[in-house]
């Protein structure tokens, strides 16, 4: 190459203005912006294309690139390195050169320093970084004896809330009248004359009267919720008449203990 290229070539290539980074106190993620004057021989430029993104080395990355302006209208490219690993001891990172068109960005130096050292207090004898501390133990003995307690109140009210609806049942067993004919008709043959008999005395007593056939509708006014099954009630009567009396003709068999069962549901759903 002649001496004429060779001194083209280096007038061709001028040193960049930069702004580099402070030198010092860098951490690991830390991020270090250099900023070049985008003017070369006097004139504004734009660099295409701009610098790419990429780690550069083992120190730093070479992240986003952008334009901007300063108070004086003039442009800058701004290149951000990123600190990619964090030294055991302050180490020197250098910022490799780099070219940018006709301009020379030069290396630069910053120092990185370790998160924490290997032997942080070695110099003040106290050795090395110490294991966490023990959580401090919680005394147990209050929670437990505040969950005894309310798990004995618990259980006391389960079985106050038991007895009451065993007493509550056995009550109606003993008091309502359907409750104690269901109770009786179980105990026997549903088509004997006692089975009846026992129906009769529910119907006697819900009413407070003796009930016969003629006088149904006085019980379906003094007890209304019976009326759905009035037509199994008022055949119940006739069979009965035709039973005892041997009034009228024979009435198909009905169920005597099913009837008083489902008397027994009404019953039931409007004790008090």
């Amino acid at each position: 190459m002649s001496l004429a290229l060779v001194l083209a070539a280096a007038l061709a290539i001028q040193p960049a203005v930069v702004e580099q980074p402070r030198s010092f106190g860098y951490v690991i993620g830390d991020i270090a912006t250099q900023r070049v004057l985008l003017e070369a021989q006097g004139r504004a430029f734009t660099p295409d294309p701009l610098p790419g993104a990429g780690p550069l080395g083992n120190w730093v990355e070479r992240r986003a690139t952008r334009i901007e302006r300063d108070a004086r209208g003039r442009r800058w490219l701004a290149v951000d390195y990123q600190i990619m690993n964090a030294p055991q001891t302050i180490t020197l990172v250098t910022l490799p050169a780099w070219k940018l068109a006709d301009l020379a960005v030069p290396e630069w130096q910053i120092s990185v320093a370790p998160l924490t050292l290997e032997q942080p207090f070695a110099r003040g004898g106290l050795g090395s970084l110490r294991p966490d501390r023990a959580a401090p133990t919680i005394d147990l003995a209050p929670m437990r004896r505040w969950m005894t307690i309310w798990v004995g109140c618990a259980l006391g009210l389960i079985l106050w809330w038991a007895g009451w609806w065993g007493w509550r049942n056995w009550r109606a067993t003993s008091r309502q009248p359907f409750a104690r004919a269901l109770r009786e008709i179980r105990g026997v043959d549903e088509h004997s004359a006692q089975a009846s008999f026992a129906l009769h005395r529910a119907f006697d007593a819900t009413a407070g009267r003796v009930v016969q056939a003629e006088t149904l509708p006085l019980l379906f006014e003094r007890v209304p919720r019976f009326e759905p099954q009035r037509t199994s009630i008022e055949a119940f009567f006739r069979q009965s008449s035709a039973r005892f009396f041997d009034v009228g003709a024979p009435a198909p068999p009905l169920s005597v203990l099913a009837l008083c069962a489902e008397l027994r549901r009404i019953e039931k759903r409007h004790e008090t």
